[in-house]
Order: C-alpha cells, then sequence, then structure tokens
C-alpha cells in the first residue's frame, strides 16, 4: 500500500454499493452514515461503486456539512469505475459509445425503444433511455418517476417481473454484441459491455496491493447489478438489506 495510505492502521479497502446500501434508492445519505464511514475511514481505505453517472451519485452525498463526494471517499467511482477518482484526482475513462460502434448502437436503442412503445404497464413517465459515458440505463417507467411512483412500479414489477423479460428478450437477440444487461434499482437495468460490471473498478485499486478488498451491496444474486463483484475471489463479498443493515454489520465486522 502507497504511502498516500500511510495514515491507516489496516491495509484493508472496504467499498460499497450506493442505493440500498449506504442510501436509499436515489435518496440522500443519512447523517447517521456519514458519521459511521468517516470513523470507518480512520481504521481502513474506503470508496464507493455505483452504477449511476458520477453526477448523481454526488448528488446523494450532498448532505449539510459534507465535504464533497471525492474527499469524503478515498475512491469514488461512478458507472461501476468507468468514472474514477483516487483522492480526488480522476483516473482514466472509458466509453461505451466507442466499444460498441455507432451503427450496432442504434440498432440496439430502436429495439429497446420499440420493445417499450408496445409495453403495457400502468404508467409511464419519461427518460426511458439514458446514455451514459460507459453504459446505457433503461427504464421501463422512466427515470423522471417520482419516489412514489418508482416504489409502485417496483412492486409491479416484482410481481410480473417487468424487466427481467425485458432482458431475456435483449440477451436473446443481441447476444453477438458481447453485453452484459444488469438490473439494479428499482425501476431500471444497465447495458454494458462485458467485463465492465462492478469488477472493473478493481483495476484501479490493484496498484495498492491491498490485503484485503472488502465489497457491501444489496443486489447480490445473480443478475444483481452486485453479483459480479460480490462473488469475485480478490474481494470478500457483504450482502446487506439496506442502509441500517450496513451499518449494524459494519459496527460488528470493524468494531466502530
Amino acid at each position: 500500500m502507497s504511502s498516500a495510505f500511510a495514515d491507516r492502521p489496516s491495509r484493508t479497502l472496504v467499498l460499497f454499493d450506493v442505493d440500498e446500501t449506504l442510501t436509499p434508492a436515489r435518496r440522500p445519505v443519512s447523517q447517521e452514515m456519514f458519521a459511521l464511514l468517516r470513523a470507518l475511514r480512520k481504521k481502513v481505505v474506503i470508496g464507493v461503486v455505483g452504477g449511476s453517472d458520477f453526477v448523481k451519485i454526488s448528488e446523494q452525498f450532498a448532505v449539510p456539512g459534507a465535504a464533497p463526494l471525492v474527499e469524503e471517499f478515498d475512491y469514488a467511482f461512478g458507472e461501476n469505475g468507468l468514472t474514477a477518482y483516487k483522492l480526488g484526482k480522476p483516473l482514466p475513462s472509458q466509453s461505451f459509445i466507442k466499444f460498441l460502434g455507432e451503427e450496432k448502437y442504434k440498432t440496439l436503442v430502436n429495439f429497446i425503444l420499440h420493445y417499450l412503445a408496445d409495453l403495457d404497464i400502468p404508467i409511464k413517465r419519461g427518460t426511458f433511455v439514458e446514455f451514459r459515458n460507459g453504459m446505457i440505463n433503461v427504464s421501463p417507467i422512466g427515470r423522471n418517476a417520482s419516489h412514489q411512483e418508482r416504489l409502485d412500479f417496483l412492486a409491479y414489477d416484482q410481481q410480473h417481473g417487468v424487466r427481467v423479460a425485458f432482458v431475456k428478450v435483449l440477451q436473446e437477440k443481441f447476444s453477438h454484441y458481447g453485453l452484459t444487461f444488469s438490473i439494479g434499482g428499482q425501476i431500471s437495468f444497465d447495458i454494458f459491455p462485458n467485463g465492465w460490471d462492478k469488477t472493473f473498478c478493481l483495476n484501479h485499486v490493484a496498484d495498492e496491493q491491498f490485503e484485503a478488498i472488502h465489497f457491501f451491496g444489496d443486489k447480490t444474486h445473480k443478475g444483481g447489478n452486485d453479483h459480479e463483484i460480490f462473488a469475485d475471489p480478490r474481494t470478500i463479498g457483504h450482502t446487506v438489506l439496506n442502509p441500517a443493515d450496513t451499518m449494524k454489520q459494519l459496527r460488528e465486522i470493524f468494531d466502530l
């Protein structure tokens, strides 16, 4: 481990998912969680890795008394690590569109939009396909849905399997594209190149040669967007139910 982290008693890195791990989905982090993370950072190196773009993740940590996200965490990863910061400084990024190419991208998005147009669900709002630097995010209800509408869709989706069915169709139709389709959060799923899941962020930390890397996430089941990094042999995976459970486990494991 480099001199950058010489002040930490342990050569350990602890990585966290965002939604339903550190914060309620798309909601701000609590002051209690922030205080616990700051206490943890005195013992180990900490990082956050979210599937959302960096702006969205930053918004969830912009609470009273907080410094910018890149100062509160040693590592901050947006889009699974395709946008990355270490001690406040940016690391090299990757591009989904460069990987796939414009023609294949148009074919994929056109198919998605046709599917969405024919999809019958109780309500639809807006922003059904969101283009990000390293992936696209697809939401059957639309990312403009209110908090209550997100909860209603989640309940509907758990009963009717809207996202699971959508992903199955895309996996069959675009099996030759080299893409991963990963369900996460309450209302959407991500599409990105194989290997650009959350394990991608581990490339950015390899040079530090940590003795242990812990990962905490809620969607750790197969098909969930935390599964790959949770199951990776380089990490010690912890499944959490919600932010309160994360705090409980952190207190027990790290004696906080």
